[in-house]
């Protein structure tokens, strides 16, 4: 075919969504597989730091511009006492870890955590364990870490080496907890109570926090979103967030269908913010609850391996998928979805950050290097900064197995108004033919074409290794602005970033 796709796009400063949540960009660190031992921290590596944190890995996060990070879990909080993981490092006890079936040994805890995100510039999204303990814990944590200092906890952390406290500002209530696989599962009422009464003493604390409820674990449960209405009719004025999460695959070997994937990510935030703004209805209330989606990526090459561990080892191989570079294109349509709906996702989570379905993987006593998914996350968390702005769309569409009139491209705007800077982000997900599109951007008068990045590769199912890197970007894609038009060329199944900047 000589004649190639067309779409059109306008975007104009004045369409705006929101300003985007830097904490869109966050990740998560959970005390699973080789996150924490061998991942972040490894003391015999070549590359470890006076504390035992790896260097390398280091810098690959600081790379990225990671603004926040959950920790320590996931489905590990929900069996985790925070107190074995504090003081003296030879007087921490090995636990069985119950959510992974493993051993924890305790040598990182919250305040090794707190330095570490420090060391790349994150701040610290903290979860309290409402599955085996409640308020208690959740009151004296949060006393240990906020509190400046003349009570018992805060004095502890003093003992510890900690003079400062270290001011952490955004919890979660627990994690999963209408998971069958949650130790301490509960029904909603139960959940809904047990939050507000942790959330309310945690608050009393300290006052200038946030949190964020538990909504279901994901969009299969029988419980969505009902789980999430109750919980929030329980504990609406002491939440600040309902969390959500949602991982893909490829499963059956259909690149046309995964790739329309982020339209499932789509409705499902769609669905929970109706159902917030249900309950904010019949509360009569005038605060509105915002999602933070603290888990999300694409999860399942893994699956087969993981079966095969041997149960209560430390630091096993565990989530540890390959990606490769249609994954990195369903990733970043996930990242235009959260752009589009800036005015009500203001958390986010890649999960996770290293070895455990990651962005960034390592050898132990080895090298580091970056997964294929690395790029999209990186661009979106570098340029992505602004507000998010609402480009008036038309493409070509096609249909797949689960999803009817998929547009071929997706896209996402924002403006940096600060830098006089426009980011464009857009997948075209055609299989076979490259897109040219025609943006009219009118409304930027005086701004010049900076660079157009592309990540793309012949072969969906390349990935990279500690050995070579395949899937990597380059800027050579095919734009050129004239008279306030812009006209590029989306090569076949590709990520594209264009930047412009007023001269």
């Amino acid at each position: 075919m000589s004649h190639s796709l067309k779409a059109s796009m306008i975007i104009d400063k004045s369409y705006q969504i929101a300003p985007v949540d830097e904490r869109i960009y966050g990740s998560f660190i959970e005390h699973l597989g080789r996150a924490v031992y061998g991942g972040i921290y490894e003391p015999d590596h070549p590359e470890a730091d006076e504390q035992g944190f790896r260097k390398d890995v280091i810098n690959l996060v600081k790379q990225l511009q990671v603004p926040i990070v959950r920790y320590p879990g996931g489905n590990m909080v929900s069996a985790y006492n925070w107190e074995d993981g504090v003081g003296p490092k030879e007087e921490r006890p090995r636990r069985l870890e119950l959510a992974w079936r493993t051993i924890e040994n305790n040598q990182v805890g919250t305040n090794e955590f707190a330095d570490w995100a420090k060391k790349v510039d994150a701040e610290v999204m903290m979860a309290v364990n409402l599955g085996t303990r409640g308020i208690d814990a959740a009151r004296n944590l949060i006393e240990y870490t906020n509190h400046p200092k003349g009570t018992y906890w805060s004095e502890l952390r003093r003992s510890h080496g900690y003079d400062q406290p270290h001011n952490i500002k955004t919890w979660c209530l627990g994690n999963e907890m209408d998971g069958p696989w949650q130790v301490g599962q509960k029904t909603a009422q139960e959940y809904g109570k047990i939050a507000k009464e942790a959330g309310k003493a945690m608050k009393l604390v300290d006052p200038t926090i946030e949190l964020v409820a538990c909504g279901s674990s994901n969009t299969d449960m029988p419980t969505f979103p009902e789980y999430e209405a109750t919980t929030l009719d329980i504990a609406y004025e002491e939440v600040d967030f309902i969390s959500l999460h949602q991982y893909y695959g490829n499963r059956t070997n259909d690149p046309a269908n995964y790739l329309a994937k982020n339209l499932d990510m789509d409705h499902f935030i769609k669905t929970v913010t109706a159902t917030c703004d249900y309950i904010k209805a019949k509360h009569r209330s005038k605060k509105t609850i915002n999602l933070s989606f603290d888990e999300w990526n694409v999860w399942y090459h893994s699956n087969e391996a993981d079966k095969q561990i041997e149960p209560w080892t430390v630091a096993p191989p565990q989530l540890e998928d390959v990606y490769n570079f249609e994954d990195a294109l369903l990733v970043g349509s996930m990242l235009i979805t959260f752009l589009q709906h800036a005015d009500r996702v203001k958390m986010a989570c890649m999960a996770q950050l290293v070895n455990v379905i990651a962005p960034i993987m390592t050898e132990n006593s080895g090298r580091s290097w970056k997964q294929t998914i690395y790029y999209p996350y990186l661009h979106m968390s570098i340029y992505g900064r602004g507000v998010a702005l609402k480009p008036i769309l038309s493409s070509p569409k096609y249909d797949s197995k689960d999803f009817t009139d998929v547009p071929y491209v997706d896209s996402a705007a924002v403006f940096n108004e600060e830098e006089e800077e426009v980011s464009i982000f857009i997948v075209n997900k055609h299989l076979h033919e490259s897109i040219d599109l025609s943006v009219d951007l009118r409304s930027f008068e005086g701004f010049q074409l900076v660079e157009h990045v592309v990540l793309e590769h012949e072969n969906l199912k390349a990935v990279n290794t500690s050995a070579e890197e395949s899937v990597k970007p380059h800027s050579h894609g095919i734009s050129e602005l004239q008279d306030g038009y812009l006209t590029t060329r989306l090569s076949k199944t590709s990520w594209n970033v264009i930047r412009l900047k007023n001269s």
